[in-house]
């Protein structure tokens, strides 16, 4: 019996005798499948406990209460949102608020009177003007300098089109009114959740905020001008310029030369990055993205049903991912596209770059990283190329905007920084006072 044990031993081969070394469950497909469990579950907690904090860190628990949001409130609302939670379609938000504008004839007459936004010469380093700008006020605080310099820097510039009747009241409202409503309706629609009514009020609040720094007016409004009794809340005031704007785009987004010039400009700047052979298709995937409406203002072709599906599919699966699969993004990881801190010549940099490297600060990762080497690839330039040319030593605030405004307009942006200051610092933009 010996013998016959001893011989059975032998036969035995390795992996037979690493399987009997392993625990019953390790070599189970029960294992896998509570792993997988459980990473669903931390996923799912870790999502739940992002948003929970959130709403405990900014308590407006009622409709009632989100009367005195305060602008400061709004603002680091809006933050989360952009920078840690939904950075890619909240950016992505934004760039389709500004070229939706473009289908609003008296608006794009004025860039292709310009040649801002509907030459390649000028194209790319108006859109970068428009980012940096953009983020400084979007991504400092209401009461910072940083964020009233660009507030300023930009009523200087409407400023100069304003006086001539180029620039429109009513493209201004319009204008506000899709960068307050955008991001919402982009993030209901395709992120992985859709947003709570305090972070919608969050979002209206802050960009009412915006919109009184640019001295806009709102007697188009129900509840504006005399009459009006206000607004008790972002949510209502937003509500109505959703309606005023709406209606105005009825009225005054047609076909025209100017808006499908303009057009092809800016999206010739959102395919920069992308090979030749993909343009065309990158070029229909954008007017998917599109309305029928805005599509024939801009007198784009409906391109066929894949590219809906397409697009459709895409961010289905997107979406799904992030809910299901991907942790909250940690604090350390937060999108943030410009500089904290200044360089010695007091400039600032933008730290990413979509298109041309404007702005961008020519360290060894960015001229050598992953994106560089794509786009030498591509024969496209990095930071750093073609001497100065893409201002690769920063920008000031004051001087962002087109060069023939460079060095102008310095006592403008002062006066309106004293405004703002005495403005940003009384809190609720709708004259409530803020909750205990």
């Amino acid at each position: 019996m010996i013998e016959d044990f001893t011989i059975s031993i032998g036969n035995l081969t390795d992996e037979d005798a690493s399987a009997s070394q392993l625990p019953p469950l390790a070599s189970s497909p029960y294992l896998y499948l509570l792993f997988g469990l459980s990473y669903l579950t931390l996923v799912a907690f870790f999502r739940r406990y992002h948003l929970r904090s959130t709403i405990c860190k900014h308590s407006y628990p009622t409709r009632a209460s989100f009367a005195s949001m305060s602008n400061e409130d709004a603002y680091l609302i809006q933050q989360n949102l952009a920078e840690i939670e939904f950075p890619f379609i909240f950016e992505k938000s934004l760039q389709f608020a500004l070229f939706r504008t473009y289908g609003i004839p008296t608006i794009s007459k004025l860039l292709v009177q310009t040649s801002q936004f509907s030459e390649e010469g000028t194209a790319s380093k108006r859109y970068a003007d428009t980012t940096v700008l953009l983020a400084e006020f979007i991504g400092y605080h209401p009461t910072s300098a940083r964020s009233m310099e660009a507030i300023g820097r930009m009523n200087y510039i409407h400023s100069q089109y304003q006086k001539s009747g180029k620039i429109l009241h009513d493209d201004l409202l319009y204008t506000l009114a899709l960068f307050a409503g955008e991001p919402i309706r982009w993030i209901d629609h395709y992120e992985w959740r859709k947003l709570r009514d305090f972070e919608k009020c969050a979002i209206s609040t802050f960009w009412k905020a915006i919109g009184d720094a640019m001295g806009i007016e709102y007697s188009n409004l129900r509840s504006g001008g005399k009459g009006g009794e206000g607004w008790t809340d972002g949510l209502q005031w937003l509500e109505e310029l959703n309606e005023w704007s709406a209606d105005y785009e009825r009225r005054s987004m047609v076909p025209d030369k100017n808006n499908q010039k303009t057009a092809d400009q800016t999206v010739a700047i959102l395919l920069y990055s992308m090979p030749r052979l993909m343009k065309p298709h990158g070029r229909r995937v954008v007017s998917a993205l599109m309305d029928d409406r805005l599509r024939t203002a801009m007198m784009y072709e409906k391109p066929s049903s894949f590219y809906f599906v397409l697009v459709s599919c895409l961010f289905a699966v997107r979406k799904y991912v992030l809910r299901y699969l991907m942790f909250p993004r940690p604090n350390f990881l937060r999108v943030h596209n410009t500089s904290y801190e200044p360089s010695q010549a007091g400039t600032y940099y933008a730290t990413v770059y979509e298109t041309v490297p404007w702005y961008v600060k020519p360290t060894f990762f960015h001229r050598w990283g992953p994106r560089a080497w794509m786009n030498r690839i591509l024969g496209l330039p990095v930071p750093g190329d073609e001497g100065d040319k893409y201002r690769p030593g920063g920008y000031k605030i004051s001087e962002v905007g087109p060069d023939f405004m460079k060095g102008k307009g310095e006592d403008h942006m002062s006066a309106s920084k004293e405004k703002l200051v005495g403005e940003r610092m009384k809190g609720c933009p709708f004259g409530r006072p803020n909750k205990e």
